[in-house]
């Protein structure tokens, strides 16, 4: 089952989550889950999947939680690609990452996240794509734990997207 969703404003903290990456506790309601990763924004202007898939069913994952986490990651590659944007992996960071060259600041921006669960080989929670979020409401975390760099959005790239 693959549910989509764009929630309300909200921070969510996962299972890695660290009490002084929440800047602003009382800026937006905070929920505790129980998936992987740090502290992350929802809000209007994300597109969020939750995909809730058995993975010891045939199929190209296989009982492989890496593998999932790529998938995931290569979805929201293939997405951005068709709208002519370079989504990237990172080798250190879980999520998908845009490379900004504009001067004077270029720079690597996070434009999705993931954060899954996996119990008894069941998959909860997912990815959040960032297509015409307020990109202020990241500055009450530390999106994801990463201090040096900044989230960013479809939007961003001078794409319209409803």
């Amino acid at each position: 089952m693959v549910s989509l969703s764009q929630p309300r404003a909200r921070s969510t903290a996962g299972t890695s989550a660290q009490a002084g990456d929440l800047l602003e506790p009382d800026r937006f309601p905070v929920f505790r889950t129980g998936r992987g990763g740090q502290y992350t924004y929802h809000g209007p202007g994300q597109r969020v999947v939750y995909a809730m898939l058995d993975l010891q069913r045939p199929r190209a994952c296989k009982a492989d939680v890496r593998c999932y986490v790529h998938t995931l990651e290569e979805w929201m590659i293939r997405t951005l690609a068709r709208f002519g944007i370079a989504g990237e992996r990172r080798e250190d960071r879980i999520g998908i990452w845009v490379q900004r060259d504009t001067p004077p600041d270029p720079r690597e921006d996070k434009i999705g996240a993931i954060g899954v669960r996996v119990r008894h080989w069941i998959t909860f929670h997912g990815l959040a794509l960032n297509v015409a979020p307020d990109l202020g409401h990241f500055s009450g975390i530390v999106p994801c734990g990463i201090s040096d760099r900044k989230s960013t959005r479809l939007n961003s790239s001078h794409i319209t997207i409803s």
